[in-house]
């Protein structure tokens, strides 16, 4: 088994990315074979159908027996369903099998592998694709997904260097550009840059849904309201982990968000339109740039 091959591919969670990790290494064969896990038989059901998985088992069937001779488990669920993930694992994932995730938060995802896995640990590398849509479901996953899109991989100290080396060669070959990160660092920088956007989005939808006149504001809101609130088209429960396990950083980034509001306030109070608009062609260059020399990830 090389690096760059994957014989036997376990993903749980056939959903936007799981779904399109496996179907970019099938379609690039990369992988032998792929055997999905997930909750629903019906989305199970569509994957094989679209064959991005060649076998599928619900979490109520006997999954775990999939997994002693897997050379490559993914696990893209919320990231509140690893620790059971976790502790279904250990116990029966063979001893040359590279475990790794898809999860948005790092530290949490962590600790719970260290709290079941033991000796697979070291064959553990946690990830993260910053890639996605508002989309979910094996029927929104497609082969070009990660295609030039960054995937940040926070390994540790004990990860052995093949583990590392073989993730990192799957998410080349689904045309990603790989790069690690400490995982702290990773929490607190997706804290700010897509964690606290969710949170924005999805607070902002409540309030206007629960006005005595959101069916009339709704019928008014143009292109900028849908823009803006695309992120709200998400999965609710993956971002409720994602907020929860991370949420002493994304604290910290409302603070700040708040903090950033109240200097708007201030100005609106004083109608100086002049440091207003300053403040405005500060963001639209700084959005500007970041486009240029970005190309603008699309992770939602």
């Amino acid at each position: 088994m090389t690096a760059d091959r994957i014989g036997k591919l376990v993903v749980v969670g056939v959903g936007l990315i799981g779904g399109s990790f496996a179907l970019a290494l099938k379609r690039c064969g990369a992988t032998a074979r792929v055997v999905g896990v997930g909750r629903s038989r019906e989305n199970l059901d569509a994957a094989q159908h679209r064959g991005i998985i060649d076998r599928g088992l619900t979490l109520d069937e006997a999954w775990g027996d999939e997994l002693a001779d897997a050379d490559l488990v993914l696990l893209a669920t919320p990231v509140g369903q690893m620790p059971s993930l976790f502790a279904t694992i250990a116990p029966r994932v063979g001893a040359h099998a590279v475990i790794t995730d898809a999860g948005s938060t790092k530290r949490d995802v962590i600790a719970a592998a260290r709290a079941s896995l033991g000796p697979a640990m070291a064959r553990f590398v946690p990830g993260h694709p910053i890639a996605g849509t508002e989309h979910s479901g094996a029927g929104a996953a497609f082969e070009a997904l990660f295609r030039d899109k960054q995937v940040v991989l926070t390994p540790l100290a004990e990860t052995e260097p093949a583990a590392l080396a073989r993730v990192s060669a799957c998410w080349t070959q689904c045309g990603a550009v790989v790069r690690h990160l400490d995982a702290l660092r990773h929490d607190a920088i997706f804290a700010a840059v897509s964690h606290m956007p969710h949170a924005l989005v999805f607070a902002l939808m409540a309030e206007l849904a629960a006005r005595p006149d959101a069916d009339e504001c709704l019928a008014l809101a143009g292109s900028g309201l849908r823009d803006f609130t695309r992120l709200a088209s998400g999965d609710a429960e993956m971002w409720r982990d994602v907020c929860i396990a991370n949420r002493d950083a994304l604290r910290i980034e409302l603070d700040a968000y708040r903090r950033a509001l109240g200097r708007v306030d201030a100005l609106l109070a004083a109608a100086d339109g002049d440091a207003l608009l300053r403040l405005f062609e500060r963001a639209r260059s700084a959005r500007a740039d970041w486009l240029e020399s970005t190309r603008g990830g699309d992770e939602v």
